[in-house]
């Protein structure tokens, strides 16, 4: 049953102004200058530079009044024709274009990598090989069976049924077995190996045969395991080998390359550059911030678009002229609010820095991390009087260069921990302290978690042995057995 009634509701909308300075937030310097360039792109009222002009936009009541004071003959005389700016058709816009997206969507282009392939370089070496048609077509499907780390992750007997399901192929176990040793021939060595273990071994057997070589390569072929969990002991009894052989066994093995598939790859890997958002320098001992000048670029509304604005409302009975009214005050409209959300940027970046800067003075001071004090989200969004999401995105994907390195904001939030005084410390300073007495440890007796418990409560951190593991893992440090060294 259909029924009208009458109702109050409280809505919160957020406006296209609001929506708008949100993403200018939490994007970075580089990225701010990309989105400063496509707004240009798209949006002519806005130029670079600085407005020497500071006339405001005249208003339509303005415009009439200015309209009614000009003789109509001047009107006549005018030479400025609006069919060159429209279509000679009457196709209505909407049937020439389509939109799918929301405003609100944000662009994720995937850049489509470039250049050749492992796999690509392995094919065409293959392709010098003195070997059969037969084996250079199953050696080609092996080597598109390779991950991207090198590795033959799948058993041969599902690559044969693929072979005879997919190429009409009928082949064996054993033939696959002597087409992947020639694929294992292939550089870098160590390519097409099924596990780890084999990986080494491809590797180690390509190696001049000296003493330690040798006994690498029977450490990793029979006593694997026992390296892997670092049992040295048990390792050199078996042998018969002293500790001098073992420790240049080791350094043999850990030269290794564990992912022979990424050798090129990483060497063509980008270097990420990255801009510091804001700049801290300490002069006779007080802070001065600054913005990154390339976060403050110099915007106006085009000139040439607010003559032409004047100019169109003199002719608003002309129905091409009055379209082409809306058209530019949507444009100059756009442009003013991009510059003020520029400008809200910028402020809002800088009242947050402030405040993250006099709450942290210690460490912009000092260097020191362990000066660095408990610091959530909540405590700037109280200093500031702002919304913790817009702390959030303030804080996101954002560098401050001090005199002791660049930082990323994030690094200046932490949670507290009590001492024994009943003082609150950050837990970046527990974290401080935990790696600096692992990195001074005796490395052939590593201090265990209990034992790192112990240092830090003696030192009046009252924390548990689960905190310090955790810690421990964020700090992505192993286990004390794992950090044993010769």
């Amino acid at each position: 049953m259909l029924k009208q009634s009458l109702s109050q509701k409280l809505q919160q909308k957020l406006s296209p102004q609001q929506i708008q300075l949100m993403k200018l937030l939490q994007v970075p310097t580089l990225e701010l200058e990309q989105r400063i360039k496509q707004e240009m792109e798209e949006n002519p009222a806005l130029e670079e530079g600085e407005d020497h002009d500071e006339e405001e936009l005249p208003t339509e009541e303005q415009a009439i009044s200015e309209n009614e004071r000009e003789d109509e003959t001047e009107k006549s005389n005018d030479d400025f024709d609006l069919s060159d700016y429209f279509q000679d058709d009457d196709t209505p816009d909407y049937k020439l274009s389509a939109n799918n997206k929301s405003a609100d969507d944000e662009e994720r282009d995937m850049p489509l990598a470039g250049g050749t392939t492992f796999q690509d370089s392995l094919r065409a070496q293959l392709a010098l090989r003195d070997v059969d048609e037969r084996t250079e077509q199953l050696g080609e499907h092996l080597i598109g069976n390779l991950d991207e780390d090198g590795y033959l992750r799948r058993d041969l007997e599902s690559i044969v049924n693929d072979l005879a399901f997919t190429a009409n192929l009928m082949t064996d176990k054993e033939e696959l077995e002597r087409v992947l040793a020639e694929v294992q021939s292939l550089d870098p060595a160590g390519i097409g190996a099924r596990d780890l273990r084999e990986c080494l071994l491809l590797q180690l057997e390509r190696m001049p045969h000296a003493v330690d070589t040798l006994t690498a390569r029977a450490i990793v072929d029979k006593h694997f395991e026992a390296f892997t969990k670092k049992h040295y002991e048990r390792i050199m009894e078996r042998l018969e080998i002293d500790e001098e052989a073992l420790k240049e066994a080791v350094e043999a093995i850990v030269r290794l390359n564990p992912k022979p598939g990424n050798t090129a790859r990483e060497t063509d890997k980008p270097v990420q550059e990255i801009v510091p958002d804001f700049i801290i320098n300490t002069i006779d001992g007080q802070l001065e911030l600054s913005l990154n000048s390339r976060n403050a670029p110099e915007l106006r509304v085009s000139k040439q678009y607010r003559d032409m604005i004047k100019e169109y409302q003199r002719n608003k009975k002309d129905k091409d002229a009055k379209d082409a009214l809306v058209f530019i005050k949507q444009k100059l409209d756009s442009a003013k609010w991009f510059i003020d959300a520029i400008k809200q940027r910028q402020n809002t970046l800088l009242i947050t820095m402030e405040a993250i800067m006099e709450h942290q003075r210690e460490f912009f001071l000092t260097g020191d991390e362990t000066k660095l004090k408990p610091m959530i989200l909540k405590d700037i969004a109280e200093k500031v009087h702002m919304d913790i999401s817009t702390i959030s995105r303030v804080a996101n994907s954002k560098y401050v260069q001090t005199n002791y390195g660049t930082f990323l904001l994030k690094f200046f939030f932490s949670e507290s921990l009590s001492t024994d005084t009943g003082e609150e410390v950050s837990t970046r300073e527990v974290k401080k302290i935990l790696k600096d007495a692992i990195e001074a440890e005796e490395k052939r007796e590593p201090l265990t978690d209990d034992e790192l418990t112990a240092l830090l409560k003696s030192k009046g951190y009252n924390i548990a042995r689960r905190t310090v593991a955790k810690y421990r893992e964020q700090l992505h440090i192993p286990v004390a057995r794992l950090r044993k060294e010769l």
